[in-house]
């Protein structure tokens, strides 16, 4: 991999630590900034429309190349390309349409009654799923090593039922429909096994581990993100029944995953969620307009005690403050807007500060 702080022995080396949480000297932290260079090659021409900006497959991987030019990794940051439809694309390999938009996607909804429905199955004739192996295999190929593909974005369960329904229906469905809610949570999970194995099976051909927009690495195995952002809307009872089984049958599935817990109405279900053996860690973001990291200190120090990793965004001032009563082990901070010398002291600083706390422990 190119323009990291670690070579890939190390940074390999690292990631195994945050899995295995034995990453004694400080959190892991994830730092990208710009190298402020001047460019040595032309930006790729972008495409007249939004659709095709999303669908240019070319367009699409020679702009992450262009980007990594000027980029630098540091910590246990390391350079990742993630080929995307959107959240909703799983919901489009389930037969509904996607809108695109400067930014991102939406599906059109598609079952207005399910009785009009077929069983929802794996296709591999369908035009979404054939443009994202056909990415995938671009990047794969033109990675030559320098960076890693990531697994696409794939939220299936509940929220592939929102993109299939519209929000406001598949809740309703909780209460008119709900033996077709489960039935189709369950035949989207057999889609997601599918994707899933056959998009790791080809990245695996050149690269070793496995990544996704989490931006974090496992070196040895398949790892997935699970999730459930329809979680939000709906209550503890109903999340243990409409939810949970699904969400763990795919933690069983998987061999590796941290849960994305979205938002403070999701906190609602984080004792259920601790509870799930198979779930290996908890990403805590607590959505716009929320206090900072720092701010959730206690929630932070539940999952710990709980024994999963944990995986959070925030600023310079939540790294401080957090490596001060977080224990550093299976942590990870992901930390944007600094430059090099900003970043470096930062790490310099997390070790410090964790260092001086082993002192004191060890007294």
């Amino acid at each position: 991999m190119v323009n990291t702080a670690l070579n890939e022995e190390k940074l390999a080396a690292r990631w195994m630590e945050f899995w295995n949480m034995s990453n004694e000297d400080r959190p892991l932290l994830s730092i990208s900034v710009s190298k402020g260079i001047s460019r040595r090659s032309p930006a790729p021409t972008a495409p007249d429309g939004i659709k095709e900006r999303w669908l240019d497959t070319e367009f699409v991987v020679r702009s992450y190349r262009y980007a990594l030019e000027n980029a630098l990794f540091l910590g246990e940051a390391f350079p990742l390309f993630c080929p995307n439809l959107g959240p909703d694309f799983v919901g489009a390999v389930c037969v509904c349409d996607l809108k695109f938009s400067p930014s991102t996607s939406w599906a059109e909804p598609c079952i207005k009654d399910y009785s009009d429905f077929p069983d929802i199955a794996f296709d591999e004739k369908n035009p979404w799923w054939q443009k994202m192996v056909e990415i995938t295999k671009a990047a794969v190929d033109e990675s030559n090593g320098d960076y890693l593909v990531g697994i696409t974005d794939i939220h299936p369960g509940a929220d592939a039922v929102v993109s299939l329904r519209g929000a406001e229906t598949a809740a309703m469905d909780l209460y008119l429909e709900p033996d077709e809610f489960k039935k189709r949570v369950w035949q989207i999970f057999d889609v997601f096994k599918e994707v899933t194995s056959r998009l790791h099976g080809i990245i695996s051909k050149k690269q070793k581990g496995s990544s996704n927009w989490m931006g974090i690495y496992h070196p040895e195995k398949l790892w997935y993100v699970t999730s459930c952002d329809f979680s939000y809307m709906i209550s503890s009872v109903h999340f243990k029944e409409f939810i949970l089984p699904e969400l763990t049958a795919e933690a069983e599935w998987l061999p590796a995953t941290i849960y994305h817990l979205d938002g403070v109405g999701s906190l609602t279900h984080l004792d259920t969620l601790l509870g799930v053996e198979k779930i290996n860690g908890i990403q805590w973001v607590p959505g716009n307009g929320k206090p900072p990291a720092r701010e959730w200190a206690d929630v932070l120090k539940k999952i710990q005690k709980a024994g999963k990793c944990i995986e959070i965004s925030c600023g310079p001032k939540d790294v401080t403050a957090l490596c001060e009563v977080l224990d550093p082990r299976g942590v990870r901070f992901g930390v944007g807007g600094l430059d090099r010398d900003s970043a470096e002291s930062l790490i310099k600083e997390a070790e410090r500060i964790c260092r001086e706390k082993r002192a004191t422990f060890a007294v």
